[in-house]
């Protein structure tokens, strides 16, 4: 499948000098001036050492932190407009899973609700068919790296470049459709993502809550911290890849989904992709995919 042309190749996005966010040069001030300290004042040493070690700690903990937009943007809710239209979005990671993923598309297509899938790129290299038809059934595959290393928060920069390029390259071959978006392994990151998304033309997202579906087995507890509070703009985290299983030997997402729509559903809230939410107020919702 060719790809779509009304993108430019990923080595002609890239500018040749791509601005750094305002934390990377403030930073670089904050160590310039630590060691004019040290330099000018020698006695002073161990308030320029502790200055950095600060600054340090700062850019990690922001790393750490999935929702922070310390270093650079980051969506934890959907755009105002998408937020005045309503609208959700129900984000799915770590897929495509050839035994979970289709019962998600089944339950979707039952209730006419859109989800993004944040895709692995080898996973999806190893079932193309099945990405293929999450966007033949009106859904959205975005970026969510090459192989969902967990170490991908110590990367350097030409590492974590690498690990997007594959991904966007895969998910573009198989689906026709080049990502827009993309959330890091368990959302953790570090300094050197924001230029590098800003060079793929891709915005970061995390969510609003998250029901740990990889972790908790509870079908209620993971519904009740996806739904308890849910509103328009909300970005809601579940998984079809390692995803847990109920007693029955069910995936979580699976047992969980009817409950979660029928709450959207309550609340007059309808359930969109990503791309859809990111659309001007005037632009129609694309039409659900047969």
């Amino acid at each position: 499948m060719s790809v779509p042309t009304d993108r430019m190749p990923l080595d002609a996005r890239a500018p040749v000098s791509p601005p750094w966010p305002a934390y990377v040069t403030a930073s670089v001030a904050w160590h310039a001036g630590a060691a004019g300290v040290a330099i000018v004042a020698p006695q002073e040493w161990p308030w320029a050492l502790g200055a950095v070690a600060a600054n340090h700690a700062l850019l990690t903990a922001g790393g750490l932190l999935p929702r922070s937009r310390w270093l650079g943007s980051n969506w934890t809710r959907l755009p105002a407009a998408a937020a005045a239209r309503r609208e959700v979005a129900l984000t799915i990671d770590d897929g495509p899973d050839p035994e979970v993923t289709p019962a998600v598309l089944d339950v979707l297509d039952r209730r006419g609700a859109r989800a993004t899938f944040f895709c692995i790129a080898e996973r999806v290299r190893a079932h193309g068919s099945l990405c293929r038809e999450i966007v033949a059934r009106g859904h959205s595959v975005q970026n969510h790296s090459d192989r969902h290393a967990h170490t991908f928060s110590l990367l350097g920069p030409k590492a974590i470049a690498r690990e997007l390029a594959a991904a966007q390259e895969t998910i573009a071959a198989i689906t026709g459709e080049p990502p827009r978006f993309f959330r890091a392994p368990a959302g953790l990151r570090n300094p050197f993502l924001a230029p590098i998304l800003q060079r793929f033309d891709l915005q970061l997202v995390s969510w609003t809550r998250r029901g740990f579906d990889t972790m908790r087995s509870d079908v209620d507890a993971v519904l009740a911290r996806l739904a308890d509070g849910l509103g328009p703009g909300d970005i809601l985290l579940a998984h079809d890849g390692h995803a847990a299983r109920t007693a029955d030997g069910v995936a979580v997402v699976v047992a969980t989904l009817p409950a979660l729509l029928d709450r959207i559903d309550a609340l007059g809230l309808a359930a969109v992709t990503l791309p859809e939410a990111a659309r001007a107020d005037d632009e129609p919702t694309r039409p659900p995919t047969s």
